[in-house]
């Protein structure tokens, strides 16, 4: 019998290499923190304002919407409606509760468009696909009315705007570039960690069996309809506190109109492009966004010479997008983020065949 132990190996030898990869993994994190916390040390005020902010800010909405799409499975083209929740709650907490600290009023408008979410994610339970989705885009109408319409909601102002009041916390004053974008970085750290974290307990788990096939779910004891609010819910909190950045950290001063629906058009072109299903494919898509316009008018400018009008190279931005849309969903539906992947994975092995 003894000998026999030493024969065969025991399974634990596979450990250390799951430890290394691990291992490798987190240095690479915490590589990518460094070098976005150092960005305000040399990155200048246009890009901290004009890119990094608004592409962080996207991020953290694509990641809700993420969630609720990518790995809950719910259609959903009303995010920009929860983000104006999460930036006119905040607004308010902020005013009306002159002591409350800014990270808590941030949590309170998440909370709140976590609530508003949750009701708006009851037909969940009923309808799915094409249906779910009309429902989905009535709530982004009724949200933007709504806001027009009350005018308690913006503090009775003329110009039905809400500004961003002093940011600041602890005595940091948080009003400037750098105190803004690290403000940004900090929630969207937090939160995507947060949901890394999630999508792998029991509560993603579910979330994604209820994507693949919600029937079988059901079968095998999960609450398919309380899963599919609770997505609603935590898909708004998220987008929330992405829209009460947007407000603050980002312009300034918001309207119901800076949550259109051209805005939520826009968050879901995000999670196609960067990837459905991914935390990585939010950023990658909201790189893709933020800097291809950029470069379009960068090389409109270089190529032609200023000959073509602005107006022109904008809409050619928008055929753009839309034919990379058009190309992802036919040709990679999982988006960038499955590209770059195969694309590591093909260099691993390089000059073999993958």
């Amino acid at each position: 019998m003894s000998a026999s132990l030493h024969v065969f190996p025991s399974p634990p030898l596979v450990a250390p290499v799951e430890l290394v990869a691990s291992r490798r993994h987190a240095w690479v994190w915490l590589g990518l923190a460094l070098a976005l916390a150092s960005l305000p040390g040399w990155a200048s005020t246009y890009w901290i304002n004009a890119i990094l902010i608004p592409t962080l800010v996207l991020s953290l909405a694509g990641l809700g919407l993420n969630l609720l799409t990518g790995y809950a499975g719910q259609t959903s083209v009303g995010a920009a409606g929860f983000m104006a929740v999460g930036a006119f709650a905040t607004y308010g907490l902020l005013l009306r509760v002159p002591a409350l600290p800014l990270p808590l009023a941030l949590l309170g408008g998440g909370l709140i468009a976590a609530g508003v979410g949750w009701l708006f994610g009851l037909p969940s339970g009923r309808i799915k696909g094409f249906y779910l989705m009309v429902t989905t885009l009535a709530s982004q109408f009724f949200l933007e009315w709504l806001f027009v319409k009350f005018p308690w909601f913006y503090n009775n102002a003329s110009s039905g705007t809400i500004s961003a009041p002093h940011l600041s916390w602890w005595g940091w004053d948080l009003s400037s570039p750098g105190g803004r974008y690290g403000l940004t970085l900090a929630c969207v750290a937090l939160l995507t960690w947060a949901a890394g974290n999630l999508v792998r307990s029991q509560t993603g788990r579910n979330w994604m069996a209820v994507r693949d096939m919600d029937m079988a779910a059901a079968v095998i004891g999960i609450p398919v309809e309380r899963v599919k609010r609770q997505a609603f819910a935590v898909s708004s909190f998220y987008l929330g506190i992405a829209g009460a950045l947007w407000a603050f950290a980002y312009l300034g001063t918001a309207s119901a109109s800076s949550f259109d629906i051209n805005r939520s058009f826009q968050i879901l072109f995000i999670i196609i492009i960067g990837g459905m299903g991914s935390l990585a494919g939010n950023f990658i898509g909201a790189a893709f966004i933020s800097l291809l316009p950029i470069a379009l008018s960068a090389a409109g400018q270089w190529l032609l010479g200023g000959a073509v009008d602005p107006g022109q190279i904008q809409n050619l931005q928008k055929i753009v997008f839309g034919v990379l849309i058009i190309g992802f969903l036919i040709r990679e539906p999982d988006g960038l983020a499955r590209l770059l992947t195969l694309w590591r994975e093909r260099l691993a092995v390089w000059p073999l065949r993958f």
